[in-house]
């Protein structure tokens, strides 16, 4: 069997059919692939249906999950996360073509790189403000950035959250809501500043205006429900512009979870409790949120070191025509939920 063969296998037989995991999860998978291809072809100088699994040792791969964190700028959970999906493509491999069980081994002793000394990034207020206050309210897209944006760091949601918000989610009035549905269908309700739910109703007026009707709270340029993808490419461009007014955004990747972690130690270091913070980030073990908590008295400590003791005496993609078919098919499955288009 092929390696194109074994890929579409994989994918079709047994993530989806036998093991029928979401549309969002296959998606993260088939991003991790086209990267993992991609490298590996560079590296060898071939096309991707020259491609033979054998390439694929371990060596490679070690030098592919480096390529992420210095080439790509990713985190080590992100990092984490694609050898997860390496592991579990080998593990099908192993299971299907015996002669490749040896290969396998070698990449399942690969292991994932410690995450307890990194904290994760996070904004200032200033730095947050910054960001929030880049959007052009009198233009129609820039009304809806500023809702998304509003929104993002009133709740804290997951870009997936957001990117599935349809209007009838939101409960407007003196006391607005937002209710989010986060991961295994589980329903969370946020209360919203007055400021958000403002930024909601003008981005609303302003679509209504241009003649735009859709269940989806946010929609692209064309009209369509606004992908995570999407989303994150909104964040990253006002966080460039932001640059110019808060210098400590300089070379930095903010992306939506970025205000997540931000919304988190923001509200601990206002003296929430953390349970209380569990829920409202939907956290299902509280160890994550606890870490937010070691990272706050962390930053705590560090302001404490500036202020000195009383009296010290001191002062205070390829083009998609021109894919292989096998990239094309990971292509087709990372846009299975993007409906159509990144807005």
């Amino acid at each position: 069997m092929t390696f194109s063969c074994l890929v579409t296998t994989f994918f079709n037989n047994y993530l989806r059919a036998e093991r029928g995991l979401r549309a969002n999860t296959i998606a993260s998978y088939s991003d991790c692939m086209k990267l993992l291809i991609r490298f590996a072809c560079e590296r060898h100088g071939i096309q991707p249906e020259k491609l033979d699994v054998g390439l694929l040792d371990r060596d490679l791969v070690i030098d592919f999950l480096d390529h992420l964190e210095g080439a790509r700028g990713n985190m080590v959970s992100t990092r984490n996360q694609r050898l997860s999906a390496i592991k579990t493509f080998f593990h099908f491999l192993a299971s299907n073509v015996p002669e490749l069980m040896h290969l396998s081994q070698t990449i399942q002793a690969i292991r994932e790189k410690n995450t307890d000394c990194q904290p994760p990034p996070s904004l200032t207020r200033d730095e947050a403000a910054a960001i929030l206050s880049q959007p052009e309210l009198d233009t129609t897209l820039g009304a809806r950035d500023n809702a998304l944006l509003q929104l993002l760091y009133n709740t804290g949601a997951r870009v997936q959250e957001l990117a599935d918000l349809s209007v009838g989610d939101v409960r407007f009035g003196a006391s607005p809501l937002v209710t989010l549905t986060g991961k295994g269908g589980k329903t969370r309700v946020i209360p919203l500043w007055k400021k958000t739910a403002e930024a909601i109703t003008r981005h609303l007026e302003t679509r209504r205006r241009d003649g735009v009707e859709s269940e989806h709270l946010f929609l692209n340029a064309r009209g369509y429900p606004l992908t995570r993808f999407g989303i994150g490419r909104r964040i990253e461009k006002h966080a460039g512009k932001a640059q110019l007014d808060c210098p400590s955004l300089c070379g930095r990747r903010i992306t939506p979870h970025v205000f997540r972690h931000t919304v988190a130690l923001h509200l601990i270091e206002a003296g929430n409790d953390i349970a209380n913070v569990q829920r409202w980030l939907g956290h299902a073990d509280m160890r994550t949120t606890s870490g937010y908590f070691e990272v706050s008295v962390e930053r705590k400590r560090k302001a404490l070191e500036k202020l000195p003791p009383p009296d010290c005496g001191q002062p205070p993609e390829q083009p998609q025509w021109k894919q292989p078919a096998m990239m094309a098919f990971l292509a087709k499955l990372s846009r299975a939920v993007m409906v159509r288009g990144n807005g």
